[in-house]
């Protein structure tokens, strides 16, 4: 159900069934690597004014995958990253 370009994609399906019988399909918690043990591809300080979707199209090729460089931050939301302007991001490299 999930794109496998999802940060959700790859984690385990798991089912817990309610007092009432109803079986409850849910994805496991994802654990996120500290981001000094991520790989970095490079660091860039974004344009002013430029959203984490295009940063990632230009640096990643792909602005769904922008949750990588909130991992690489410590960035729980994008808009974390956007808050700061002139903030010198990591990107990181991808993983399989």
């Amino acid at each position: 159900m999930l794109e496998p370009k999802s940060r959700y994609y790859s984690l385990e399906t798991a089912t817990f069934t309610t007092r009432s019988g109803r079986t409850v399909a849910y994805k496991r918690r994802r654990f996120v690597d500290p981001p000094s043990e991520l790989l970095t591809l490079s660091e860039v300080v974004p344009a002013e004014g430029e959203r984490l979707d295009l940063l990632t199209a230009r640096t990643l090729g792909d602005p769904e995958q922008y949750w990588r460089i909130c991992d690489a931050n410590n960035a729980l939301s994008p808009f974390e990253l956007e808050r700061t302007p002139e903030r010198l991001l990591r990107i990181p490299l991808p993983r399989p």
